[in-house]
């Protein structure tokens, strides 16, 4: 019989200590990342959820550290990075996050990124392909339609934006914008992503698309359209786990990460 984790905010890991931090001015936003595993060779780079900041990937941190070069990155406005006063986008974000592998040396990265950040990992897939060697998306959307209409009623969802506040007021340079920096976020959910078909088909870097199999966010049939039309693209529904399945399913989920980065 199946457990019940999924009913649960179950909290992510910690966050491990890095061997670096460092912060790069792009676009007008000062980003941090943290750095781990920095002898290896090929990179992966960690790109949390909306609210939310590495942290979110406390759980996978040291597991991909083995055998990869980690750069987890704070979102503009998000966590340790500060922004400005452009409006929030995927592009703008993804065009942040060549400005950190850029200052980093890094020509190409594997995404691993949640939500949001499997967002992002869309928008470099589709615009900027040169720059990635695979994208494990989870719990990622291309259209504002794959939410669920339920999804910010959902308890789970609001346990979380609790904790994305909580957190945010601790690790943010600016603790005291929650209402403005979240407003922003929440407006662009309001009109992105809005990725086309067209697009989608388009990418030619591999994919997992990842989602919860009691994923409270996004409909799963949105979930298997995006994985229907990235070609080459593999679907991974995770079992016992909502959109919050790398926090639920720690081991699962950084399995399947590592094999298909392993993958040839």
């Amino acid at each position: 019989m199946a457990g019940d984790g999924w009913r649960t905010l179950t909290p992510p890991r910690p966050l491990p200590a890095p061997e670096a931090a460092d912060t790069v001015k792009v676009n007008g936003a000062i980003i941090h990342y943290s750095l781990y595993g920095s002898d290896n060779r090929e990179a992966v780079l960690l790109l949390h959820g909306g609210l939310g900041a590495a942290e979110d990937f406390g759980g996978q941190v040291n597991a991909l550290a083995e055998s990869y070069k980690v750069v987890a990155i704070d979102n503009r406005g998000h966590g340790r990075s500060i922004d400005d006063d452009q409006a929030y986008g995927y592009h703008l974000m993804a065009s942040d996050v060549m400005g950190v592998m850029d200052s980093l040396g890094i020509d190409k990265a594997a995404v691993v990124g949640w939500s949001d950040g499997g967002n992002i990992g869309l928008d470099l897939a589709i615009h900027n392909p040169d720059r990635l060697t695979k994208v494990f998306a989870l719990g990622a959307n291309y259209r504002t339609d794959g939410l669920r209409p339920s999804a910010f009623s959902d308890a789970l969802v609001g346990a979380y934006v609790g904790h994305a506040a909580a957190q945010y007021t601790k690790i943010s340079p600016t603790p005291d914008a929650w209402e403005s920096f979240s407003g922003k976020v929440f407006a662009m959910w309001s009109e992105q992503p809005a990725f086309t078909d067209d697009q989608l088909e388009s990418i030619e870097v591999p994919f997992v698309i990842a989602a919860g199999v009691y994923e409270e966010a996004i409909d799963e049939a949105h979930t298997k359209r995006m994985a229907e039309l990235i070609p080459g693209s593999q679907l991974l529904l995770l079992g016992d786990s909502s959109h919050f399945a790398h926090w639920q399913q720690v081991e699962a989920v950084n399995a399947a990460i590592l094999e298909f980065l392993a993958a040839e």
